[in-house]
């Protein structure tokens, strides 16, 4: 087979699957207004994916803020602009570090969760068991954890955009003996409403990407129990390159709504 053939039967399989992964949006959102809504097994999975992840969250985050603060600091101190840090740092965490980070950390632990979980009960045949008794799984299990990370990750997202905030304090004040109040309140002034509301929002796509692919992968894994570490791998790997993807397009209309 020549090299001109395989580019093009891999591109063809691309699209296949960027056909399969829209078709199975469009399941979600057919079947997200549908009763019975499942109350009980969405705050599972919101306490699951949330709850369980805020260590994790909080202890990148905190790191994030430390190195990026220890990082630029003799930078700014060349130029003598060491008081614009908490600015700087702000503006940087709150409008792209911060939400981008996070979602790849959750992609990485949510993401190749919901494969794993998913593929496993494919392929133990649970999901069809499920069918055959009268339940909708698509609607227990894909709704649910999609409807979970949509909503639960831009809270993620703001709890470890706070924490790298703290984290960026305490080199300030270590090295430069800045106080709490200093330090936010220059943290508050140069934020914006603009900074805020689309970092927040593109949040929600982000969450919605990731449950999206982990629940896609999952619920169509095959090949045995070979597939479900295959399902947990790649749908970490598409997610990540959604979310850049996702992210590059929220900056991109982000600038041009605000700078016209």
């Amino acid at each position: 087979m020549s090299a001109f053939s395989k580019i093009s039967r891999n591109f063809e399989a691309f699209l296949i699957e960027i056909g399969e992964l829209s078709y199975f949006a469009g399941n979600f959102f057919k079947e997200l207004f549908k009763t019975p809504f499942e109350g009980k097994e969405l705050l599972r999975q919101c306490y699951n994916m949330g709850n369980r992840s805020l260590l994790l969250v909080g202890v990148t985050g905190f790191i994030i803020g430390l190195v990026f603060d220890l990082q630029s600091r003799p930078t700014l101190q060349e130029f003598g602009a060491v008081s614009w840090m908490p600015s700087m740092i702000s503006i940087s965490i709150i409008r792209e570090i911060g939400p981008i980070i996070t979602s790849l950390i959750c992609a990485g632990r949510i993401g190749s969760g919901i494969g794993a979980e998913l593929g496993s009960m494919r392929v133990t045949e649970q999901i069809d068991a499920m069918d055959v008794s009268g339940t909708n799984p698509f609607k227990y299990l894909v709704v649910t954890r999609i409807l979970a990370t949509t909503l639960m990750l831009p809270l993620l997202v703001l709890f470890g955009d706070a924490i790298a905030l703290y984290g960026s304090f305490l080199v300030e004040n270590l090295k430069g003996n800045v106080s709490f109040q200093l330090y936010f309140n220059q943290v508050f002034e140069a934020l914006k409403f603009s900074d805020l509301v689309p970092a927040t929002i593109k949040s929600f796509f982000f969450g919605f990407a990731i449950g999206l692919v982990g629940c896609y992968k999952g619920y169509y894994c095959k090949k045995g129990t070979a597939g479900v570490g295959l399902a947990a791998n790649s749908a970490v790997v598409y997610t990540s390159m959604l979310l850049f993807i996702i992210d590059f397009v929220a900056v991109f209309v982000t600038d041009i709504f605000y700078h016209e």
